[in-house]
């Protein structure tokens, strides 16, 4: 009864749309390590390694462009680097410490950090980041293997379009922020999607992400805007 009532929950019933569906795009990496000349082995490896989506298509892109290893693994830890930031935020969130800490590190990525964030309180913060994790990463870790073994089969697997279902899913979980927020939250979002707009034809890619992130910086100056971040009790209560 208590497995029944833990799914019925809104951070677990989240956290496993968000896993199978950005899960399923491990199909394409999987294809895209072996067109690089990856075995299905390191594919998964990578997968189970990395487990960052973007950095591994960084990753086997340079590679299977004829660059070097080492060019493509400082791509890779470029776009990756964002991690840390959540990392930053959800160590104070998830309250973790010791092994649980080291191993909920290797599961930070942008949809455990979404959903996690998205909790009202830790103990439900706690149990979407574990669930999202689990799923995600052991479906991500599937898929890679059956997109791998599954190349000769499947030449073009970019036309299912499976690259959009995690940006998109990440911008629905970021609307209700959005929708609740004041001024303040509206012009970070804004100068963020400009900023990366503005780059991505002049920079590499991954690193218009990390520039739109600068935006963020507005919220250390000035007073806080009506209606924007969350009363000073509000916050409390998410960290406690």
């Amino acid at each position: 009864m208590k497995a029944i009532s833990l799914l019925r929950t809104p951070a677990v019933r989240d956290s496993l749309g968000i896993g199978f569906a950005v899960g399923i795009a491990g199909l394409a990496f999987g294809t895209a390590a072996v067109a690089a000349g990856l075995s299905p082995a390191q594919a998964v490896f990578t997968s189970v390694f990395m487990f960052t989506g973007a950095s591994q298509f960084a990753l086997v892109g340079v590679v299977s462009g004829g660059g070097s290893l080492v060019a493509g693994v400082l791509g890779a830890l470029l776009l990756g680097a964002r991690n840390t930031l959540y990392g930053l935020r959800l160590a104070d969130l998830l309250g973790w410490r010791g092994a649980r800490r080291a191993l909920a590190a290797h599961g930070v990525i942008d949809e455990t950090a979404a959903v996690a964030l998205a909790q009202p309180d830790r103990e439900s913060a706690r149990l979407a980041f574990g669930t999202t994790y689990l799923v995600l990463g052991g479906f991500w870790w599937l898929t890679t293997l059956v997109g791998a073994l599954a190349t000769e089969q499947i030449s073009d697997i970019s036309a299912f379009g499976l690259d959009a279902v995690g940006p998109a899913i990440f911008l629905g979980l970021l609307w209700p922020r959005l929708r609740e927020g004041g001024p303040r939250t509206w012009l970070i979002a804004g100068l963020g999607a400009g900023l990366a707009l503005a780059a991505t034809p002049l920079l590499p890619s991954g690193v218009p992400v990390l520039l739109a992130a600068s935006a963020a910086l507005i919220a250390l100056f000035g007073p806080e805007a009506s209606g924007g971040a969350p009363a000073e009790s509000e916050t409390e209560e998410v960290r406690s």
